[in-house]
């Protein structure tokens, strides 16, 4: 195991006390590529930390780095990174805050020379470190003759045998690369596709010199990680009860103090707006992730196994967690070139809509010899924005979205669109459009989950001017270690007199993106409240409830310990976000779509109005 270097001494801040635990603070600054700039200034401005984090790489981004690198090979990284370098790194260094982060994306060589560009601008001599050996593209003829088939993770299909051609191919990488940086004494970690978690789990475990097999600890640090990844988030952005958080005008950004055996308190700044609060820490809990066992390349954290509690306002204490062996297998996010896709969206006003859709539909497609069969891929969206009795003209209108999808880009091209335009003084009363007027198509990519050997993925440490290591990746094999679910003792599933109301009067929810996977997490604020959502939540339920996902795979996962319900819905983003033909392409209203659902609720959960 890399042990933390003797010489390396904790800072002044590592010294201080949460009660009578010894902590180390980290902070994070960012939540994707395109955060607040100033979050930086703002982490290291406003009180003694430790580390300053950030995570710069959601699966979209690596698509659009990769257009970037396309344009100008020296790019392909995280640009605001640097700026916000600009901005902190004297402080940085003066107060001895170690600064990790994964904006490094595609080119973390590129990004760390850009990084020492600016400290040789400002006269300071940090040392800079990079960690790469992500990026499979290099590898990817040797991986596919060592029988790597990159199967996706939701069909199983083999993606050598469907024979794309990829754009990105990037292993999703752990901790011990940035301990081995923090080791030869880094003061600026750069990564490729670290994990969002894996650069706050990284310093703690650098710290604390935990062992490969410390899997509580690391379970534990990686859901800290988990939760203040997404900056704001954690300190009351996208809450489902925003018009509880005292002040939502600029929320602080959040920190994690870290406990020696990886439990952890998430804070946030004194005096920044917002609140830590167990809900807005339970609802970032459940973003993006599947069921209860969370796989990362270091550490399978049990996700059921995880406690909440109130210590203090805005101190929100994280412990229990526990964790198993880690995979041998890293999860790789590819992205390829799906083809063009090319869309109009009709207005449809006042009365008969359905009947407005249908000849619309039927007129377009009668266009082409083929009709629908003309394409690839077809989608045809009627969306009821509409209302009876209007009290406005735009309330009067439903929006008719059809979108065309092929791999020959004249076949969806403004053959296509001209189609839609033609129909304007020929079709239905009041035709308008709002899409503009007639376009080319557009390429778009298609993201694809698959597995690869972690013994074959070895990270690579670079320190400027320092010299390379080689740090093999955990890959142990995942075994189950006995770790038992927490399941609290709950009440009776209430019964009685019921009214019929919205269930977000009574439930928070939080959603978002897995590939072309959507994760829809839904929580309780008693555990009465939970005990009736675990009963009514069936998959049944949840398919009635989102007609969306007819035809698609659901997966429905309780987290009694959290008093959570996550539901998973298969494909709902057909081939990820950027091929997504949704309107919602990320799915990041779909838990407040199912809050805005009625449900028959028992009247004793109900809170008087």
């Amino acid at each position: 195991m890399l042990q933390h270097p003797p010489e390396s001494l904790p800072s002044e801040a590592t010294q201080t006390e949460a009660g009578s635990r010894t902590v180390y603070k980290i902070a994070n600054c960012s939540g994707f590529y395109g955060d607040r700039l100033s979050a930086a200034r703002e982490q290291v401005d406003g009180g003694p930390i430790d580390a300053l984090t950030g995570d710069w790489l959601a699966e979209l981004t690596m698509l659009i780095l990769s257009r970037n690198r396309a344009k100008a090979p020296a790019t392909g990284y995280a640009k605001t990174f640097v700026t916000q370098m600009e901005h902190v790194m004297g402080t940085c260094l003066d107060k001895g805050i170690k600064v990790v982060t994964n904006a490094g994306g595609l080119n973390p060589a590129g990004c760390a020379d850009a990084v020492n560009e600016v400290a040789d601008k400002l006269g300071l001599s940090p040392t800079i470190a990079f960690v790469d050996g992500d990026d499979l593209m290099p590898r990817w003829d040797e991986l596919v003759a060592a029988g790597v088939g990159f199967n996706n993770l939701d069909t199983g299909e083999s993606l050598v045998e469907r024979g794309v051609d990829v754009l990105t191919a990037n292993a999703y990488i752990g901790v011990w690369g940035i301990v081995e940086a923090l080791n030869r004494g880094a003061d600026i970690v750069i990564t490729g596709r670290a994990t969002d978690a894996a650069v706050v789990a990284g310093p703690a475990a650098w710290h604390y010199g935990w062992q490969r097999d410390d899997w509580d600890a690391l379970a534990g640090a990686i859901v800290a990680g988990h939760v203040i990844e997404c900056g704001a988030q954690a300190t009351g952005g996208n809450y489902s009860f925003f018009t509880e958080i005292p002040n939502m005008m600029r929320l602080g950004f959040p920190i994690a103090e870290v406990e020696g055996d990886g439990s952890s308190v998430i804070t946030k700044h004194p005096g920044t707006d917002g609140a830590v609060t167990i809900g807005t820490v339970t609802s970032q809990l459940l973003y993006e992730i599947g069921g209860p066992q969370y796989f990362n390349p270091d550490v399978v954290t049990r996700f059921d196994t995880v406690q909440v509690e109130e210590e203090a306002p805005d101190r929100i204490r994280i412990h229990g967690t526990k964790g198993e062996p880690a995979p041998e297998d890293l999860k790789v996010s590819i992205n390829f070139q799906g083809g063009y896709r090319n869309g109009f969206t009709f207005a449809l006003t006042g009365l008969d809509i359905e009947e407005k859709a249908a000849l619309i539909n039927k007129q377009l497609f009668a266009a082409f010899p083929d009709g629908q069969d003309q394409f690839d891929d077809v989608r045809v969206q009627l969306m009821r924005t509409d209302k009876p009795d209007p009290a406005s003209n735009e309330e009067a209108v439903a929006m008719l979205k059809i979108t065309v999808k092929d791999a020959d880009e004249r076949k969806v091209g403004r053959v296509f669109s001209n189609q839609a335009i033609e129909l304007a003084l020929a079709s239905i009363p009041g035709f308008f459009g709002l899409s503009g007027g007639p376009g080319p198509a557009q390429p778009f990519g298609v993201f694809w989950p698959a597995l690869v050997p972690a013994e074959l993925v070895p990270q690579r440490v670079v320190v400027l001017g320092g010299g390379t290591t080689v740090v093999d990746n955990t890959g142990q094999g995942y075994e189950p270690v006995g770790v038992q679910p927490l399941r609290p003792e709950l009440p009776v599933v209430p019964g009685g007199e019921t009214s019929r109301v919205a269930l977000g009067t009574i439930f928070g929810a939080r959603s978002g993106d897995k590939g072309g996977n959507a994760n829809l997490g839904i929580f309780a604020r008693s555990a009465q409240a939970y005990a009736w959502l675990e009963s009514y939540l069936t998959q049944e339920r949840v398919r009635e409830l989102l007609p969306d996902a007819e035809g698609l795979e659901t997966r429905v996962y309780p987290l009694a310990n959290i008093w959570s319900v996550n539901i998973v819905i298969v494909g709902l983003l057909e081939e990820g976000v950027a091929a997504s033909s949704r309107q919602d392409g990320q799915a990041k209203g779909l838990g407040e779509y199912l809050r805005a659902k009625h449900a028959d609720i028992p009247t004793v959960l109900i809170p008087p109005p």
